[in-house]
């Protein structure tokens, strides 16, 4: 059976068996001393001299096509955007030149930065390629980048000290003061200005940079960090470059379910409070409070695993840090202005948050705690892009075949959590435990070496699971054979629960996540992810809305009664949040993606409408990507096509905004139109109790 060293040597190499390459070490002046990831962090502040180069830049996909649209859009915005890379092409491309691998640009162009605008497959390979070529800043886009190629470039990342990652999926990062953007964020909505802005979600981040604009405040440095499991740029990091960013005078900070990065933040916020005299203000916002658990909310790394804390934990430890609460985006900017003339506690506090633009305000301490699980759940993958979760049984199917012993009748004995997932501080695989299943979980690292530091980290967690000393062989066993299927299956969640039987370990409950990027993006696991995806066509659809980019999550309570559609996984979750606030309770959270279209939006009220309990649809869209007329003509067509017999309530902001609106006024449909989020979330709310 793999020992410990061997299966993480899995996590160096590509699905291809492509060795990590020898990243020399050259880069900026901090980063020549101190020979770590750490020292890039300077790469990130980008202004109007960076020189930008795009991974992708011509060609006919619909990746390189929007590359060549944004690379238009962004050199008439201001970015000295100097050419791009296509392989094995050279020549000319929006009079940029065009060279034909990154190493040649470096040599001929030297840049800064560079934008990688290709699909997901193609993404690992093309980080890879900057990070050997030693570009300072690299920006990556895409989503549904496979985990475990992410795992395997992040182990290069720790090797080198020149290249800093932003993303994947990410917008990327923008200057409003230099007019630098590398990514796709909506230029109409930026102004230059002096809010510092960091974000895990596109579209909650589009949302403060129009509050913050419309306040009269600008923007000065906006970094994406983006929803991914193990992003290149976290929280912490970001706010360590704002913190000494001149043009940056108070800074947003947008958090979701998933992870500890709020809380490193908040940790951080502390420390940065008790050693500055006049620390810059902070408002923050998280999303997922209203979380339906065991779920991925859009995002691929919005999901709460064992010992990760859930939304209201990191509101509160950001409340202790003196970070002012919001609970919308749209409220950003009159807080941060109130902030900034040093009001605190009118209209704001650091103990409340704010809905809507008056004194009407929601302690927090009022939102329902989601209770500890007390056993394994099943968790559908209705409407999942992201993971697939195996059946108990064929969890333990695979157990057995690494040897690793399993019951279905689990008996008398006390259940002990033993997991493999993902630290997402340490950006590597690790093991979970606890004593039970309801204590508080600890993260082990995964050995880097056999032998005895084998033996002592298992001598760790056998105490802390409280086993017998008897049992500690036996536990060495199940965590070789479940970190030999965490790699091979290119697993993101290797749940199970043991019990103690004479002096032996017994795995009673499974529950396995597997990394469906790695098939519907690369082609690998087909076995498996094929075989599921035929379980579940001949279960009715349980994937339905897959297939049209839309992810979709039933949420249970038979007074839940608001169909919610949104673009963007974050404004999705906050939609739903915000509605609990006010009073309301949405029926689902649906996310059309972030390429939304007319019949995109067609097929997500035909998903919304199938649900029984609905009783009004609320439409959220802020356009970043997605255009507000495409989606007011998605509306137009399927209340057309659909005849609804529910109302409907439609609030459109940001790109094309005034266009959407003026289809949606001019349809003569029965269609409640909006502007301003307060007023439609209050409508919605009424009408969903007519």
């Amino acid at each position: 059976m793999l020992g410990f060293a061997r299966c993480l040597k899995g996590f160096q190499y590509s699905a291809l068996h492509r060795p990590i390459m020898p990243c020399r070490r050259r880069g900026f002046a901090a980063a020549a001393k101190n020979h770590s990831y750490d020292a890039t962090l300077p790469n990130l502040r980008i202004h109007r001299h960076t020189r930008v180069i795009f991974q992708g830049f011509t060609g006919y996909t619909s990746h390189t096509l929007q590359a060549t649209a944004n690379a238009k859009e962004s050199i008439e915005w201001g970015t000295n955007i100097v050419g791009g890379v296509t392989p094995g092409r050279t020549g000319e491309h929006l009079g940029l030149p065009v060279l034909p691998t990154v190493q040649k640009a470096v040599e001929q162009l030297k840049p800064d930065a560079t934008g990688i605008y290709v699909a997901a497959h193609q993404a690992a390979a093309a980080i890879e390629e900057a990070i050997e070529a030693e570009v300072p800043l690299v920006v990556a886009v895409a989503e549904h980048i496979p985990l475990h190629d992410i795992l395997r470039i992040h182990s290069i990342l720790k090797t080198q000290s020149a290249s800093r990652l932003v993303g994947p999926n990410s917008p990327g990062i923008i200057s409003a003061v230099g007019r630098c953007r590398i990514g796709f964020q909506p230029l109409p909505c930026f102004t230059p200005g002096r809010i510092g802005i960091i974000a895990k979600s596109g579209t909650l981040s589009y949302e403060t940079v129009a509050s913050t604009t419309r306040a009269g405040l600008g923007q000065s440095l906006c970094i994406g960090v983006g929803g991914d499991i193990l992003p290149g740029t976290d929280l912490l990091e970001a706010l360590r470059v704002l913190e000494h960013d001149e043009d940056t005078e108070a800074i947003a900070l947008i958090g979701e379910i998933g992870g500890v990065g709020e809380i490193d933040a908040a940790a951080w916020i502390r420390d940065y409070h008790s050693r500055t005299q006049t620390p810059k203000p902070i408002v923050a916002l998280v999303a997922g409070v209203s979380e339906a658990h065991g779920r991925i909310m859009g995002h691929a790394g919005a999901y709460t695993i064992p010992g990760e804390p859930d939304a209201k934990a990191k509101i509160q430890a950001l409340q202790d840090a003196g970070v002012t609460m919001v609970n919308h985006p749209a409220k950003m900017g009159d807080a941060l202005k109130h902030r900034l003339e040093g009001r605190t506690s009118i209209p704001l506090s650091t103990t409340q948050t704010v809905f809507g633009a008056g004194n009407q305000r929601r302690q927090i301490h009022t939102v329902a705690r989601r209770p500890q699980r007390t056993s394994l759940e099943s968790t559908a993958t209705r409407g999942q892009r992201r993971h697939l979760y195996l059946t108990e049984e064929k969890s333990f199917d695979l157990l057995r075949q690494h040897g690793v012993n399993t019951s279905l009748h689990p008996g008398r004995g006390t259940r002990r959590l033993l997991t493999i997932g993902i630290d997402r501080s340490a950006r590597s695989p690790c093991i979970i435990a606890s004593p039970t299943p309801d204590t508080a979980a600890k993260r082990f690292p995964l050995p880097s070496h056999a032998g005895a530091d084998e033996q002592t980290a298992v001598a760790r967690i056998a105490a802390h699971m409280q086993l017998g000393s008897a049992s500690t062989d036996s536990l060495w066993g199940v965590i070789r054979g479940l970190a030999a299927l965490f790699c091979e299956r290119e697993a993101f969640l290797l749940e199970t629960h043991v019990v103690e039987r004479l002096g032996a370990l017994e795995v009673v409950g499974a529950r396995f996540g597997l990394d469906d990027a790695a098939f519907r993006s690369a082609g690998r696991q087909a076995d498996i992810h094929g075989e599921a995806d035929a379980a579940a066509e001949a279960a009715g659809g349980a994937r339905e809305g897959d297939g049209d980019g839309i992810v979709y999550i039933r949420l249970p309570g038979e007074d839940a009664t608001i169909g919610t559609l949104v673009n963007g996984a974050g404004l999705a979750m906050n939609t739903v949040d915000a509605l609990a606030d006010a009073g309301g309770r949405a029926a689902n959270f649906l996310d059309t993606g972030g390429k939304a279209t007319s019949e995109t939006v067609k097929k997500s009220f035909e998903v919304i409408l199938s649900d029984p309990r609905v009783r009004v649809v609320f439409v959220n869209i802020f356009g970043g990507l997605t255009l507000g007329d495409m989606i007011a003509k998605g509306v137009v067509l399927a209340f057309k096509e659909l005849s609804p017999r529910v109302p409907v309530v439609v609030r459109i902001r940001g790109t094309n905004e005034k266009e959407g609106q003026r289809i949606i006024a001019e349809s003569g449909l029965p269609l409640f139109a909006f502007d301003d989020f307060e007023e439609a979330a209050a409508k919605a709310i009424e009408l969903s109790r007519a």
